[in-house]
């Protein structure tokens, strides 16, 4: 669905969620934040991200690291999830248990919009059909005894009320169905969020001015390329960063939070696209994601397109967080490594991430700003 929609074009979910979850009011979202959250550097990059974007997976009350059928106790992602956690708590200098007030800045302030937006319309849309069966007392949409029963159940002496009203009832089922329905809205955002808050912190570095930022963006846009058709005038960068010139840099940046196996795919299938439409030299192809599996981050630094690499970075918002994931952080600020650390690591895929990171094949987003934006 395009980034702006008519109303009455499209079904009135799709409105809601375009209204809440839409550029303008991720932009929005995204400027108010910016506006108090004090000075952006390389360095606190990571932490703006996560406290944006970041959330907690509601099945084990964790910072979300991995799928959530791959976190619960019995698996060993929940270790992990627990280390990660905690580490995040002690980075953030808050209680484990206050994380969560202090991440998932742009869903949770997207979706009371959604909520609202979306019961509105769902019952907007219910009274043309209701209309007929005024004199038979027809239950509403949200009408769910049931529910209600069992919150009373739990709440009655608490409350001190033996019911709620018609009213009250409809809006607290509304609120519990959607608190756990929003996870399978997160998607509708995250994607598109992480794009937009890396270019709007690379926007609030020192030396952005010499580089022209965009998200989304056509290849016909930027400098260097030619439209080749149909097909490849709507071919977009996530993030594209280029300086003026026809010598200048041409940085185009794959934003994925997460990188699975169709992902893999296409990244193969953009560089022939952007390779092809290219008329101004190299242009330098950049992943940048939140990938915690190991085994999915070592392929894609390992990734070759003939005889080269194919991207000439990967970037990771804190591969530290990774490496708590699967031990103890490897080596210290003296480069003195830990004996049993790379043992603990378990995994071969795991014990490779280190050897990325020693010989820059994977880079913090940390050092990658200050390498590529203020160098």
């Amino acid at each position: 669905m395009p980034e702006e929609v008519e109303e009455g074009s499209v079904a009135p979910e799709a409105v809601a969620v375009e209204r809440a979850f839409g550029e303008v009011n991720r932009r929005r979202i995204l400027s108010d934040y910016l506006r108090t959250a004090g000075p952006v550097t390389p360095e606190n990059a990571w932490m703006h991200v996560y406290r944006l974007l970041l959330w907690i997976n509601p099945t084990i009350s964790l910072a979300h690291c991995y799928e959530s059928d791959k976190c619960q106790p019995h698996k060993a992602w929940y270790s992990r999830s627990l280390a990660v956690h905690a580490w995040l708590a002690e980075r953030f200098s808050v209680p484990p248990a206050e994380l969560r007030e202090h991440v998932d800045r742009l869903f949770r302030t997207a979706l009371p919009d959604l909520v609202r937006v979306e019961v509105e319309a769902r019952r907007a849309a219910a009274v043309k059909h209701l209309a007929p069966y005024a004199d038979m007392e027809m239950p509403l949409p949200g009408d769910d005894p049931e529910l209600i029963g069992l919150v009373l159940d739990v709440l009655g002496p608490e409350l001190r009320r033996p019911e709620l009203d018609a009213s009250a009832a409809l809006d607290l089922v509304e609120r519990v169905y959607a608190h756990f329905a929003r996870e399978n809205k997160r998607k509708n955002l995250l994607g598109r969020g992480f794009e937009d808050t890396l270019a709007a912190l690379v926007g609030e570095l020192p030396g952005h001015e010499r580089w022209s930022i965009g998200t989304r963006v056509s290849l016909s846009d930027i400098p260097g390329f030619n439209p080749q058709g149909t097909l490849l005038k709507r071919t977009e960068v996530d993030l594209a960063l280029w300086e003026p010139g026809s010598h200048g840099r041409r940085l185009l940046v794959s934003a994925k939070w997460s990188v699975r196996a169709d992902r893999e795919r296409q990244f193969d299938s953009d560089f022939e696209d952007y390779s092809k439409a290219s008329s101004g030299g190299r242009f330098e192809y950049i992943l940048i994601t939140n990938e915690f599996d190991a085994a999915r981050l070592d392929a894609a630094c390992g990734k070759v397109h003939g005889r080269d690499y194919l991207f000439n970075q990967v970037v990771h918002v804190q591969p530290e967080s990774v490496l708590i994931a699967y031990g103890p952080e490897i080596g210290s600020r003296t480069g003195e490594r830990p004996p049993r650390a790379v043992e603990r690591l378990g995994r071969r895929k795991s014990r490779s991430l280190p050897g990325h990171l020693a010989n820059g094949r994977l880079l913090s987003l940390a050092d990658w700003l200050a390498r590529t934006v203020q160098e």
